[in-house]
């Protein structure tokens, strides 16, 4: 949501005067009813969001941990750079998690695979994309990567 910013000295004035007022209101609230105050103020505060806190930090480290070692110089990284060089980073990781969350590993290989082939730069030039030799090459890499994150994650 575009918050419209005042352009007046008196709606600049109003709009602090009425932050102040927000502040005290939510001081005179906690001074008034304690911890009971935070009831007024926060929407799901006897939801589940504590249990569930750990599970958002941890699809943070993954995305952390698969964004590092792309930008490593580890060689299966590099490798990967080379077939599909030109796409953001942001959405390889992204994909590269998507992968992973299929359960089987074979399922997994298939994915990153799948990837390897629609987003490489071969398959989009259609040089080399229906290369045996190249489907071969593509399947390995799909195994050394996955190989490669699964002991990242681990």
């Amino acid at each position: 949501m575009l918050k419209n910013n005042p352009t007046g000295c008196q709606e600049r004035l109003e709009d602090f005067l009425q932050a102040v007022e927000s502040a005290q209101k939510l001081q005179n609230d906690i001074i008034k009813y304690g911890l009971e105050a935070a009831h007024f103020y926060v929407e799901d505060l006897d939801g589940d969001w504590l249990e569930k806190w750990s599970e958002d930090e941890e699809e943070q480290n993954i995305t952390e941990h698969i964004t590092n070692f792309l930008e490593s110089g580890d060689p299966v990284a590099v490798k990967l750079w080379e077939r599909i060089g030109d796409k953001p980073l942001t959405k390889i990781v992204s994909e590269l998690e998507r992968c992973l969350s299929f359960s089987k590993r074979a399922e997994q290989i298939f994915a990153i695979k799948d990837f390897l082939l629609h987003n490489s730069k071969a398959g989009r030039n259609n040089s080399t994309a229906n290369d045996g030799y190249d489907l071969v090459n593509l399947v390995n890499l799909a195994e050394e990567l996955l190989e490669k994150l699964t002991d990242i994650l681990d």
